[in-house]
């Protein structure tokens, strides 16, 4: 038994339709067909589970977006049809297209200089409609600076992000998707590092019906860093699905991929596929990606793929790990014999397993605030 009584265990039944490099992109939803679940993609839900982000028409977000201003960042909303949109990354799925070709305006973020504060874009949606959003955040040569993407209220949102990481420049990027209870999110994140860049990329995936969230990192220059890191926790009725990919690219790169999530009710789900490419060219690559997941009752279900491709024989490391399982006894027998009621307890193996990654994001607001959103979820079924 491994760390919170999760066993090991292998996934080798799932066997992907292609490899991670051959997924075809574009910018056009008619390049795409109708969802199914029988496509490798949408394996894990339906298409009613997205509430129309299909469709070839959705809404505009722009009205539901706000944020302050400070020094060292320049913000302003550019039309979409303009050369730097699309420049990090191209639509991989049908929602991811949608989403694209539906923004008529995209936000820019431009991090010029070093950040003596976080930037914060919050995101308040007041409506069911299918709608789309834009981001395009770019930290430029030497900055180092930490933004926050804040979605919160009533929102279907199909969103794309783009992530320009520029030479020397470190980026420390958090999202926290705490939506109500009937919300969708459906949101595709591309990254690319240039030469020595590092970012830090963390996903907290809370409320919702759907949350669903794709961040791919390439790595364009030799010598970066990412650091991919996501707590989510699903409760009755409830789908998250995160499908991290990180493509080496480039020689002598470093990633570490962790994800962790719990799950407590009748039908909560969790998806995690979590893909690593390392191309021919990418020599001297450490890589590493990890899973674990906390079945709180029963009823609950964990997906879990680790999935990994080398073609290159010359790297520093290369591994991958998933577990799910049930709470320790022994860890919780601990516990009662000082006094704890099993309720407490089980929070507090619950809170430490999930809060470690949260930490990470130096953030102590983010840390406060999901630490109250965690404990009112463990009061759920």
């Amino acid at each position: 038994m491994s760390q919170h009584g999760l066993s090991e265990h292998s996934h080798g039944s799932f066997v992907p339709l292609q490899i991670r490099s051959e997924r075809p992109k574009s910018t056009s939803v008619s390049d795409f067909a109708a969802i199914d679940s029988r496509q490798d993609l949408w394996r894990y839900l339906d298409a009613g589970q997205l509430k129309g982000l299909d469709q070839d028409v959705l809404a505009e977000y722009e009205a539901q977006v706000s944020f302050s201003s400070i020094p060292g960042v320049e913000t302003y909303w550019l039309e979409s049809s303009n050369e730097i949109v699309g420049s990090v990354g191209t639509p991989e799925d049908r929602v991811a297209a949608a989403a694209y070709t539906n923004a008529s305006k995209t936000l820019v973020v431009r991090v010029t200089g070093e950040l003596s504060e976080p930037f914060r874009i919050q995101i308040n949606g007041d409506s069911l409609a299918p709608s789309a959003l834009h981001v395009f955040i770019e930290a430029k040569p030497h900055s180092k600076s930490t933004v926050v993407l804040n979605y919160q209220g009533q929102g279907v949102l199909g969103e794309n992000v783009e992530i320009s990481v520029s030479d020397e420049a470190s980026l420390n990027l958090v999202t926290v998707q705490n939506w109500s209870a009937d919300s969708v999110h459906v949101s595709a994140h591309f990254a690319k590092l240039g030469r020595n860049a590092n970012l830090k990329h963390t996903v907290a995936a809370f409320g919702g019906s759907l949350l669903r969230v794709t961040p791919i990192t390439t790595f364009a220059a030799p010598g970066s860093e990412v650091e991919m890191n996501g707590v989510y926790f699903a409760n009755s009725n409830q789908h998250i699905e995160m499908r991290p990919f990180v493509d080496h690219a480039s020689p002598n790169c470093k990633s570490r991929v962790t994800y962790k999530g719990a799950l407590s009710g009748e039908k909560a789900h969790t998806v995690w596929i979590g893909d690593v490419l390392i191309r021919v060219a990418a020599e001297g690559t450490d890589t590493y990606e990890l899973n674990r997941n906390l079945l709180l009752t029963d009823g609950a279900r964990a997906d879990s793929v680790p999935n990994l491709e080398i073609e290159t024989g010359e790297i520093v490391g290369a591994g991958h790990a998933s577990a799910s399982g049930r709470f320790d006894d022994e860890q919780l027998f601990y516990l009662q014999a000082r006094g704890i009621d099993e309720l407490s307890a089980r929070q507090l193996v619950v809170m430490g397993f999930l809060l470690e990654l949260l930490q990470k994001t130096d953030l102590p607001d983010i840390v406060e605030s999901l630490s109250e959103v965690l404990q009112a979820k463990l009061g759920q079924k």
